[in-house]
């Protein structure tokens, strides 16, 4: 059940992701198309503002999910294996901790912003905030999951020879 509730997620996240890299090209291109006619639409540059922002957060939430987020690990691949397991552990506890707190200051910045509206767009400013809470969220229970799996041995083991450097 909790496989195909995650496996949802990620199939919704890259189909937003996708419709929001459409969003954001034809955003950018009508901006640019107006302003070639002389009669810019000055609404563009906030809305390019607003689904940049969105398109970034998605795309650390896929590389987050699909372990394909750069890191590299040099220097733990030459400790004994307990100590990289260990230090795994250690860093992705770091990471449940960046991730609470990235969900909990964007609570705060979307309650601060609620009543605030955007300069050319009839949206709130709290829509600008609103993805962060989501990626703190994910990216805490991601390290969560990471922390178990690296306590059962199955997490992923930092196997690069000294001389190799992995990116992941």
């Amino acid at each position: 059940m909790l496989r195909t509730l995650v496996g949802a997620f990620d199939r919704a996240a890259a189909s937003i992701a996708c419709a929001l890299v459409v969003a954001l090209l034809g955003c950018v291109t009508l901006g640019v198309v107006t302003r070639a006619f002389g009669e810019p639409l000055i609404w563009t540059d906030e809305g390019s503002r607003f689904l940049m922002v969105w398109l970034a957060v998605f795309g650390w939430l896929l590389a987050s999910r699909k372990r394909i987020h750069v890191r590299i690990r040099y220097f733990q691949a030459l400790l004994p294996a307990i100590s990289q397991r260990g230090l795994e552990v250690a860093f992705q506890l770091a990471l449940v901790g960046l991730g609470a707190l990235i969900a909990g200051f964007g609570v705060a910045l979307v309650a601060r912003n609620r009543d605030l509206e955007a300069t050319s767009l009839p949206i709130s400013m709290a829509w600008m905030y609103v993805p962060m809470v989501l990626a703190g969220i994910v990216t805490l229970l991601q390290a969560a999951h990471e922390v178990v799996e690296s306590l059962r041995g199955r997490g992923p083991a930092a196997t690069a020879a000294p001389a190799e450097t992995e990116v992941e």
